[in-house]
């Protein structure tokens, strides 16, 4: 996978979009359902100057993640739906990008302060999201990650841009449920996304609240012990972890 767009004006849309499209179709030949979110984020980092992707569908309350190129951005997206702030809020909100340059500057801190502060600590520089679907109708995020500072080029932005919409065409193609009679490919991948939505309704029950107030409650005990909603959430639903006790 070795196509990566031209820096300058000189170079032929066109021409490039169809290698590009070339490059994503061959990734995903013969891919299973399951394994194509994940494919098409390493697709992102093969023809892109990052150093990670991420796909998350909107969901309710916190996105769905589905797939990453690596354990890092994995963490990051964990980390955008545990805080429940971040470039993947913004994008989801305006169904525009969101292209973060340099998370050290002023501009990105004062607007995300604690998940600059947190993705800095990872090693993160730069965030650009781009959404799943039109304006009117966002459906997810792609959001790449890198280790150093900078922006994309007009010709970087427009592979992006494609990446995003092919992924959005492959998303809502995958069939929802199997001939086989076996569980619909996406209940796997949002296993985790249940479990979170299974933990927030303990914290109802044990402290008598509301779904918004037990998902910030268990927001802010991840962010307090520096580990993600998944990781809380989990121990909840196993009876490690009880809200309505000290």
């Amino acid at each position: 996978m070795g196509v990566r767009p031209r820096d300058g004006p000189e170079g032929e849309p066109g021409r490039e979009d169809e290698q590009v499209i070339g490059v994503i179709a061959a990734e995903l030949r013969d891919a299973e359902p399951a394994d194509v979110p994940g494919r098409l984020c390493a697709v992102a980092v093969a023809l892109l100057p990052v150093d990670g992707a991420s796909v998350s569908l909107r969901g309710d309350g916190m996105p769905v993640q589905l797939g990453a190129s690596g354990p890092q951005a994995a963490r990051l997206a964990q980390l955008q739906a545990t805080l429940g702030d971040g470039p993947c809020r913004h994008v989801l909100e305006a169904g525009t990008p969101v292209l973060a340059r340099d998370l050290a500057a002023a501009g990105c801190a004062d607007r995300w302060p604690v998940f600059a502060q947190q993705a800095l600590g990872a090693g993160v520089r730069a965030v650009y999201a781009l959404p799943l679907g039109s304006g009117a109708v966002c459906v997810g995020t792609l959001d790449l990650y890198r280790d150093t500072p900078g922006g994309l080029t007009d010709g970087q932005l427009r592979v992006a841009r494609l990446v995003a919409g092919v992924m959005t065409v492959a998303l809502m193609d995958l069939p929802y449920g199997l001939l086989d009679g076996d569980e619909p490919w996406l209940s796997g991948l949002a296993a985790d996304h249940d479990r979170v939505h299974q933990a927030v309704g303990m914290i109802m029950a044990q402290l008598g609240v509301g779904a918004d107030e037990a998902l910030a409650r268990l927001r802010a005990d991840a962010f307090a012990h520096d580990r993600t909603a998944l990781e809380v959430a989990l121990d909840v639903v196993s009876h490690r972890r009880r809200f309505d006790t000290p």
